[in-house]
């Protein structure tokens, strides 16, 4: 079964937490307890502030890889706008060309067009397919686009 190229992004972060947490802030909860007094001691405080910070960080890793990992590939609808799609649009009213991918919140990167699925774009573009005219009502105005081509999730995975 094929995973989705983030997983491997967010297990490698938390792996790097994990081993903060684990090696590092041990490290330097043993220095700042050799200076003593636990009341006054702000390097003991910092260290037991990150380490209460990194794990969350941990459990909240955690229960994304396991939400993640848990979708499966086939229940994505093929030949429509969906998770994972890159599309391509004309805007109707000027004729520039724009693509998109819907990404994960974790691989958001708008100006190299990778959006989420839950931002006003991605919500519109939702379903839809090639051909299809959609019209998206930004903060900046209406935006009208035409989907000139479309890659679905199983057809950009099949590239690789």
């Amino acid at each position: 079964m094929k995973e989705l190229p983030v997983l491997k992004k967010l297990r490698e972060e938390l792996k790097e937490i994990e081993y903060e947490l684990r090696v590092e802030v041990p490290k330097e909860l043993r220095t700042a307890a050799a200076h003593g007094d636990f009341k006054e001691n702000s390097e003991y405080d910092a260290a037991k502030q990150r380490q209460a910070f990194l794990q969350a960080r941990v459990s909240q890793y955690s229960a994304r890889i396991n939400s993640l990992a848990s979708i499966e590939l086939d229940d994505i609808p093929r030949g429509v706008v969906g998770f994972g799609s890159k599309i391509f649009l004309e805007d109707i009213n000027t004729g520039d060309d724009v693509t998109y991918e819907l990404v994960t919140p974790e691989e958001v990167d708008p100006k190299v067009g990778k959006i989420s699925i839950g931002s006003p774009i991605g919500k519109a573009l939702m379903g839809k397919v090639d051909g299809d005219e959609v019209s998206i009502s930004l903060p900046s105005g209406l935006k009208e686009y035409e989907i000139t081509g479309l890659k679905t999730i199983h057809e950009l995975f099949d590239k690789d």
